[in-house]
């Protein structure tokens, strides 16, 4: 598979940075949802990039530093917790694409990204089903997206360890809801997400 193919073919309609948009954490309960966007060289070889749902967490994060190290240009952009609630979660994953694109230091002129809905960026781009999959810059957007969001998840198991964020990275696993209703429903939580759940 050339994964690079559609970026051979963006640039021969005559777009010069073409860059992968992809997100992480639309489904948790908790914490706010990431987006990654990644200019890669043409053809730039970097060994084990994939889908960051098929790495282990240890060569996601190896693979986020080399992903910084050769990318042309990246962004990362997020949607808080009281964004998901106020828009839904599907306009606030745009809103983190529109943010991670904005937060590029070299500007993209065209967008791949993963799924089938297109945001509404201010570049032209289109949408590749399993594009993490299929496009080198869709891969490694995922792999920035994801690691970032899973740090941020670490940092708040600091500040709420009886929640085990750490762990879970706010999915709505047992250990997770059994803490809700233990503890309660905190600011990070999604209150949209858990519309069955009370506060104590």
């Amino acid at each position: 598979m050339d994964r690079f193919l559609h970026q051979r073919q963006a640039e021969g309609q005559g777009f010069a940075m073409v860059c992968g948009i992809d997100e992480a954490g639309r489904g948790p309960l908790a914490g706010p949802v990431s987006a990654a966007a990644v200019i890669l060289p043409l053809d730039c070889e970097i060994d084990g990039l994939d889908d960051s749902k098929k790495l282990s967490e240890l060569k996601r994060e190896e693979l986020f530093d080399v992903v910084i190290e050769k990318a042309i240009s990246y962004g990362i952009g997020w949607a808080s917790e009281r964004e998901i609630d106020e828009h839904n979660i599907l306009q606030a994953t745009f809103l983190a694409m529109r943010r991670a694109v904005d937060a590029m230091q070299v500007t993209a002129d065209y967008a791949l990204v993963d799924g089938n809905c297109m945001p509404l960026l201010s570049i032209p781009g289109e949408t590749i089903v399993k594009g993490d999959s299929k496009c080198a810059c869709i891969a490694a957007a995922s792999i920035l997206a994801k690691v970032s969001r899973d740090r941020l998840l670490r940092e708040l198991d600091k500040q709420y360890p009886e929640y085990g964020f750490a762990k879970h990275k706010g999915y709505g696993t047992k250990s997770h809801y059994e803490a809700i209703k233990k503890h309660g429903i905190l600011p990070v939580h999604r209150k949209s997400f858990l519309k069955n759940l009370h506060e104590k």
